[in-house]
């Protein structure tokens, strides 16, 4: 038995430390072989401790110091006081062992001449039959694994006496040991236990277990931890990566030492797909510390050189193999508890539903199945290669206008995403979008309805209901692309961002459909800012920190993709120019009036009731739109009022945006200002009006066949008031149609192709005695390279082309051809306005005669395009990006390309995260007193279950108590809704 055992406590500063300080040392007092010496060292004031009752009887020395001292440094600084010979007890303020915790320690270490450190027990203070540590073990590469940990004690263990470490706390280290042997200064608090087990075994001895000994901890972490999970995550990895290269053969450090930034990046992409974005910052901060931290590297080699006596063979049977960790790490197979609720995709005729729109889809537009491209209204075709998609979507030089370089606007990455998908012809990928559109957005409904219902019928409802949308119709007739994507979106954004409080996988994939949805309508920001920020505060407010974490995450990769755009509009002092629709400008002659909005349809042909049987009903088509929102209403004294509020909050916020935004015009093509569309916010208002009418019905109307009859009426009404619009391209009323490959004439497009820097300065004298003018690059002026920078701009941008026009076109004396080829232009095409009147049809020839008698120009003739001439001479080719604009851009994609990155490792499925999900209900803000919805199963032979399509019935609830087994589970959606 050691002569003497020298206590050594690390103590916080304050005074709930120095109360539990003095639990500790009335339990040495206790103890049946009271140590002969006890040193304090205070992490801070050491006042409340000299002042605690008694203490001089106890404690031999109080060394104060500073707050941020490690564990390990603070030892240190107790290591002078300890006599020679003596065994050093490592222990906490709030570390109470209990009356014969030293005398079985001490024991250990007589009985084990080989052992040169014992390790007691740590169990939980409060509730001692909880196994806190018991054995600490590492992997190959150093990663820390507690042996027994979280663990009900009923001494499954008490046979264990061999480890490779233990947590330091509590650890007995014999007196006859190398001085070396104690915890290094280099580990920042973590992981010191295991490095001394590994020390003594490199030094011949060994750590052993003692496992009657035991002390009392608390459950999370002790003095001097670190409290937060970010800096317990920079300790662990810190020291992780201390010992790798403390351990290492020397020849081999250096090939360590170099891979740690490379290895920070690597785990950085796994802790992002393990949803685990805390880790990343403390990884690279740890590496860094690690690399620049060479002194306490050196110190710590040549410790262990000192007093080395056995190879690391000796040490290998008692690390954790590979097996060993997938089995211990094993995320809980089999331990979901039964899912709440099963999605019933295919038996709950959510498959049927879609195939049905597909049919209907079909119908209404089968002309589009012979149509290579689409066209008319706001559609251009695509870029013909992905490269060039995916260069529209970068900052740089824009292919509008002369010499305008900026950033490029969200929208240009969302169609490089679309027409990717078909690489080999990017512009048929706009047709496909418009022929699967209907069925798309009852997939997205039908999803977005899971979160709301767990009725087979009214999901249907829900997925009906969202892809005969009056807004979503009028956006198909009319060819607005950037709104067509924002309604397939919404319902997607809707279905992760209710849940993005609970998982990250949810967080970051609704940060990214977030990010796309704004870049199509980005005149939903500040609905979707304020819905953000709300639900910010509730969540901060109930003190629910880390899904507040989750839900902050949400906007920053829209804000990564928004910076630069917004950046340039606020330097040129024109922030409404941000509300301003992607793409093409589509002017109309009419402007939607508030009216219109107001009941729900976007433009004032009321969804095409304004044609449809002479427009006799179009004052009444409003009112085919009353029991939705009767219904929609109603949620508000529903069970799930919550769920209700928040439903019509979003109604209210959509629907103020495109009240707000229908008379805002920012933008203009061929001298016509264009407003925004409503039709965005109305698509927002219309999801929240859908998913609270699903509320009602869900938990209001309790009888079967009046829940029936209300949502068919609902159903049956929307479906008349589509009814229009779902035949407008039969009845050749829709703008949109057959689309050209090119907007410029063949001969310009055959000479362009491939060569995007050939200009085109296209002229049209329009019917009030101006003139447009506009340069289009390459082969085609294409959808992904318009810009809001040159449709909403105020004054001049780039090099001034207006000028060089209006002289072109009369009569004065200069060499027009040298001075547009010297900017890049290759052709002039002169087209006519559309209605063209006499003033315009007069400039047009006057234009034409003057051209015609130019030298330098080279006359193709009349195209389907318009008169087109060609630029006789060298070209030259055009501006690249200076020194300083191509550093701007790639700082730009790096920043962006890093945000969305992590946002898509974020949103990457595990089988940890789907098995939480299904653990879960899908249903947001359930009562617990709700009811469960059970799917009715029909009694029916195997074939003709198998024979038949599963039949969508609005089903009766089975009662509380088929709901009393989950009741956990829905009140922590509960409290997410409140």
């Amino acid at each position: 038995m050691p002569a003497r055992a020298h206590a050594i406590i690390v103590a916080r500063a304050g005074r709930s430390a120095s109360a539990q300080l003095s639990r500790t040392l009335d339990a040495l007092s206790a103890q049946s072989l009271p140590p002969a010496a006890v040193t304090v060292v205070v992490l801070g004031d050491a006042a409340p401790v000299r002042a605690l009752p008694g203490i001089g009887h106890i404690v031999e020395g109080i060394i104060e110091a500073r707050t941020s001292t490690t564990f390990s440094e603070a030892v240190a600084l107790a290591g002078p006081r300890v006599s020679a010979g003596s065994a050093v007890w490592l222990l906490a303020e709030d570390t109470v062992p209990e009356p014969d915790a030293l005398q079985l320690l001490a024991g250990a270490l007589e009985r084990s001449p080989s052992a040169a450190v014992a390790a007691p027990k740590l169990v939980e203070q409060d509730h001692d039959r909880e196994i806190v540590s018991m054995g600490v073990s590492m992997t190959r590469w150093g990663r820390a694994i507690e042996l027994a940990s979280g663990e009900l004690d009923q001494g499954q263990h008490d046979d264990a006496e061999d480890a490779l470490g233990a947590d330091v706390r509590g650890m007995l280290i014999r007196g006859e040991a190398p001085s070396v042997l104690r915890p290094d200064t280099a580990l920042a608090d973590a992981d010191e236990g295991l490095d001394l087990g590994v020390r003594a075994r490199l030094g011949g001895a060994r750590l052993v277990l003692v496992p009657k000994a035991r002390l009392g901890v608390p459950a999370a972490g002790s003095s001097g931890r670190p409290r937060t999970a970010m800096a317990r995550a920079w300790a662990t990895r810190r020291s992780q990566l201390h010992r790798r290269l403390a351990y290492a053969p020397a020849v081999a450090v250096p090939l360590h030492w170099i891979s740690l930034l490379p290895l920070a990046l690597w785990r950085s992409i796994t802790h992002l797909i393990a949803k685990r974005p805390g880790e990343v910052v403390p990884e690279w901060g740890a590496a860094l510390t690690a690399m620049v931290r060479l002194g306490a590297l050196a110190r710590s080699r040549a410790a262990i050189r000192s007093f080395r006596r056995a190879s690391w063979t000796e040490i290998a049977p008692l690390r954790v193999s590979r097996a060993q960790l997938k089995q211990r790490l094993d995320d809980g197979h089999g331990t979901e508890r039964g899912a709440v609720s099963e999605l019933n995709f295919f038996s709950g005729g959510g498959a049927w539903t879609v195939l049905a729109a597909l049919v209907v889809s079909i119908a209404a537009f089968v002309s589009m199945l012979a149509w290579p491209t689409i066209g008319g209204g706001a559609l251009l075709p695509l870029r013909r290669t992905v490269a060039a998609l995916w260069g529209d979507a970068a900052w740089g030089l824009r292919d509008v206008g002369l010499g305008i370089v900026g950033p490029a606007g969200p929208f240009a990455g969302v169609l490089a995403v679309l027409g990717t998908l078909s690489p080999g012809a990017p512009s048929f990928a706009l047709v496909v979008l418009w022929l699967a559109a209907l069925p798309l957005a009852v997939l997205g409904g039908w999803f977005a309805a899971t979160r709301v219902t767990d009725r087979a019928g009214l999901r249907i409802l829900g997925g009906a209901l969202w892809a005969l949308a009056p807004t979503f119709l009028t956006a198909l007739v009319q060819g607005r692309p950037a709104a067509v994507l924002l309604h397939l979106l919404l319902p997607w954004v809707f279905h992760t961002a209710v849940v993005a409080h609970r998982s990250w996988g949810a967080a970051g994939a609704a940060s990214v459909l977030t990010a796309a949805a704004l870049a199509c309508a980005p005149s939903l920001a500040p609905a979707f800012v304020l819905l953000w920020a709300l639900t910010l505060v509730l969540m901060i407010s109930t003190r629910r920190l880390r899904g507040a974490a989750r839900v902050f995450w949400l906007l920053i990769p829209s804000a990564a993709m928004f910076a630069p755009l917004v950046v340039r509009r606020l330097r040129d002092g024109e922030p409404w120019a941000l509300l301003a629709d992607p793409g093409a400008v589509l002017a109309v002659d009419e402007t939607a009036r508030r009216l219109d909005v107001a009941t729900g349809f976007p433009s004032p042909d009321r969804a095409g009731w304004d044609w449809f049987l002479g427009g006799a009903f179009a004052p009444w088509a409003p009112l085919l739109l009353a029991p939705l929102a009767l219904l929609a209403l109603l949620s508000a004294l529903s069970p799930r009022w919550r769920a209700g509020y928040v439903l019509l909050a979003t109604t209210l916020a959509g629907l103020g945006t495109a009240l707000f935004v229908a008379g805002v015009v920012v933008s203009s093509v061929d001298g016509v200002g264009a407003a925004v569309w409503p039709g965005s916010g109305l698509s927002l208002a219309w999801l929240g009006a859908v998913g609270a009418a699903l509320v009602t019905l869900d938990t209001v109307v309790a009888l079967t066949a009046l829940r029936t009859a209300a949502a068919l009426l609902a159903g049956i009404a929307v479906a008349a008031c589509a009814t229009p619009a779902l035949l407008a391209v039969q009845l050749d009323r829709a703008l949109v149609h057959n689309g050209p490959a090119s907007t410029l004439p063949a001969l310009v497009a055959a000479q362009s192709d491939g060569a995007v820097d050939s200009g085109t300065l296209v002229l049209t004298p329009l019917n009030d005695g101006s003139l447009s003018a506009q340069v289009v690059w390459g082969a085609s002026s294409t959808l992904g390279a318009q810009s809001t920078l040159m449709s909403t701009a105020t004054k001049q941008l780039g090099d001034d082309i207006a000028t060089t026009s209006v002289d072109l076109m009369s009569g004065r004396d200069f060499d027009a051809a040298s001075a547009l080829a010297k900017d890049g232009i290759s052709f002039v095409l002169l087209t006519q306005a559309p209605q063209e009147q006499d003033r315009a049809r007069s400039m047009r020839d006057a234009a034409t005669t003057s051209i015609d008698q130019r030298s330098g120009f080279v006359k193709a003739g009349q195209t389907a395009r318009g008169m087109l001439w060609r630029v006789d001479g060298t070209i030259a080719p055009r501006p690249e990006l200076t020194a300083a604009q191509s550093t701007i851009a790639a700082l730009v994609g790096v920043v962006q390309l890093i945000v969305l990155l992590a946002a898509l490792l974020l949103a990457i499925p595990t089988r940890a995260s789907r098995r939480a999900a299904r653990s879960r209900s899908r249903i947001v803000g359930r009562e617990p007193s709700e009811p469960i919805v059970l799917p009715r199963r029909r009694i029916a032979d195997h074939h003709d279950d198998q024979a038949a399509p599963p039949t969508a019935e609005f089903d009766d609830t089975v009662g509380e108590s088929a709901g009393s087994a989950h009741v956990d589970d829905h009140q922590d959606e509960t409290e997410a809704t409140r």
